[in-house]
């Protein structure tokens, strides 16, 4: 008798799994349910497909070589029985049922399973405040939303948008609107944008919005949305300011999408999600659960987080399709959190722990700011901007951020493996990795970040902070900022915090312009603090005790310069 897996969701996980299992065995009967009409949706091309870098609707639903994912395409190729627009509404882990209902018809029925994998996604969280039903809002997590904002920018009408939610949604959606000659807003409860770095860096995220005219509002939530006649014409922040627009964006967060299995009486985690082990087997061993809606373990600190991610959706899918067949044998180790986001012409990515997270896990941690390009000039460098994390007493790499307009993607890709490979700093100074001219640096972003955190467990480099500067600055504390940059640079961008500019060649010749005091507290730093950590082992090596590196230089400078 052929073996019986019912998949419920045909998302992304859903999909994957049941694709897997029919590899693993032919002969199985493979039912997969959709509540929608479309089917293996690339849900994180949504706001690209919304800002017009592709118009063709179906290469959302399309499979690589460009046939649409619908259930014909997989009854054909991969025996699959796909039922669209079908609601599963109950589950019997006893009898091994569930309950079905065929939406446009009305009509019940039920559905016996030896397996069942349930991959049911998350749901948009909306805020319960005034006005949240009126015609103009929308969040970007179905396809749906994705139609109707592909409509607003086509018909070229709406003018003013705001977006809620500072995350990687709300900023792909920010860029997707504002190329469709938007007006856009953008509006997060927290100190900062994009959550997953630590402060300066989304500092630098933010800077780069505003010069695209992005209009960026931190540390203020939404009060109510206003509106005349049924229709959205603007929104009230919890200060009292209004600001008007005929379009808002919800985008604070998504929360599993749970009922279903908690219903069935499935073990519900701390997170929301449902509850599986390695092999993504819920509390119940006949019942798998996989992507959005489930919780799994953060792979650094041990603890279950809700991750949210469409790479992971496929790997979960992939385990569970395997053990679906083979019982047991495949394993999701869990997640870093590894993630990147598309900022205009910058990116914003990061991996592990921040900073953040490195104190809310309680591990005594490290951290280094690497300021360079991601090749050389010659070659048309760009510049990142990296903060390491590393475990002080062992070096084991816990976390990297990267931002900029460089190769974000290659140095998150890197430090990622680095750390599923527990992999140290002192692993990381020599590390083999490709060279060339059009790639890469003869030192590699990655290596000299790594050089650097190196130089600062070791104490030859003693580093601080562009936050810890600016703030003993602001409470008027003693400080020598020391720019060892040349005079041109220094006359095209520069802080203007009562700095003195000595270039690095001049340096030892001018030593008398100094403090007298060999222990005042004297910060060194250039464009990238290169030749500021050059010229603290000068003053070091000349009595200075006191002698400190601004780490990233200018360019890691999150706040507002003089010019």
């Amino acid at each position: 008798m052929s073996r019986k897996i019912v998949v419920i969701g045909g998302s992304a996980a859903g999909p994957k799994a049941a694709a897997k299992a029919r590899r693993l065995d032919e002969f199985a009967e493979i039912v997969m349910i959709q509540k929608g009409r479309d089917l293996s949706m690339a849900s994180c091309g949504y706001p690209y497909y919304v800002g017009g870098v592709f118009n063709e609707r179906n290469m959302l639903i399309s499979a690589p070589t460009g046939v649409v994912r619908d259930p014909k395409f997989f009854m054909a190729a991969k025996g699959i029985d796909a039922r669209i627009e079908t609601e599963v509404t109950r589950i019997d882990p006893k009898a091994k049922k569930v309950q079905c209902r065929e939406l446009r018809a009305g009509k019940d029925y039920e559905l016996a399973y030896d397996v069942l994998v349930i991959a049911t996604g998350s749901n948009p969280t909306m805020p319960r405040v005034p006005g949240n039903d009126l015609d103009g809002i929308t969040t970007l997590q179905s396809m749906e939303d994705a139609d109707y904002l592909r409509a607003v920018r086509d018909n070229g009408k709406i003018k003013k948008a705001v977006v809620i939610g500072g995350g990687l949604i709300g900023i792909e959606t920010c860029e997707a609107l504002h190329l469709a000659g938007i007006e856009i807003t953008v509006v997060e409860l927290l100190p900062q944008m994009l959550t997953f770095l630590d402060w300066e860096l989304a500092k630098l995220v933010e800077n780069h919005m505003k010069s695209k005219g992005i209009n960026v509002i931190t540390s203020n939530g939404l009060s109510s949305f206003l509106g005349e006649g049924g229709r959205l014409t603007g929104v009230k922040l919890a200060n009292g300011i209004e600001l008007e627009c005929e379009l808002a964006v919800v985008a604070v967060g998504v929360r599993p999408n749970s009922a279903l299995a908690k219903e069935a009486g499935l073990e519900i985690g701390a997170t929301g999600g449902i509850v599986v082990d390695a092999g993504m087997r819920t509390s119940d061993p006949s019942i798998y659960a996989v992507g959005d809606c489930v919780q799994i373990n953060n792979r650094i600190t041990g603890k279950p987080v809700h991750a949210p991610y469409g790479d992971l959706a496929n790997l979960e899918g992939r385990v569970a399709g395997m053990n679906a067949v083979m019982g047991k044998g495949s394993e999701f180790p869990g997640t870093i959190q590894t993630g990147i986001c598309k900022i205009f012409n910058y990116a914003a990515g990061t991996t592990g722990l921040s900073e953040r997270g490195a104190i809310n896990a309680g591990i005594d941690y490290i951290t280094a700011m690497n300021a360079g390009p991601d090749k050389p000039q010659f070659m048309g460098g760009l510049p990142l901007v990296t903060k390491l994390v590393a475990e002080r007493s062992t070096g084991r790499i816990l976390g990297a951020q990267c931002v900029g307009p460089g190769d974000v993607s290659k140095q998150i890709a890197i430090w990622a493996t680095a750390i599923i490979g527990k992999l140290t700093v002192d692993d990381m100074v020599n590390a083999d990795l490709p060279y060339a001219p059009p790639f890469s640096l003869a030192i590699d972003h990655t290596i000299a970040s790594a050089h650097i955190m190196q130089n600062r467990m070791t104490g030859r480099f003693d580093g601080i902070s562009a936050v810890e500067v600016k703030k003993i600055v602001d409470q008027g504390g003693e400080i020598f900022l020391l720019d060892v940059r040349g005079p041109e640079e220094y006359e095209a961008m520069r802080l203007g915090m009562g700095e003195t500019l000595i270039p690095l060649g001049s340096l030892r010749k001018r030593l008398g312009e100094l403090p007298d005091d060999k222990d005042a507290l004297i910060v060194c730093y250039c464009k990238i603090s290169l030749r500021g950590y050059e010229a603290a082992l000068i003053l070091k090596a000349r009595g200075w005790r006191n002698v400190k590196v601004m780490e990233g230089g200018i360019a890691a400078w999150p706040f507002g310069r003089e010019r």
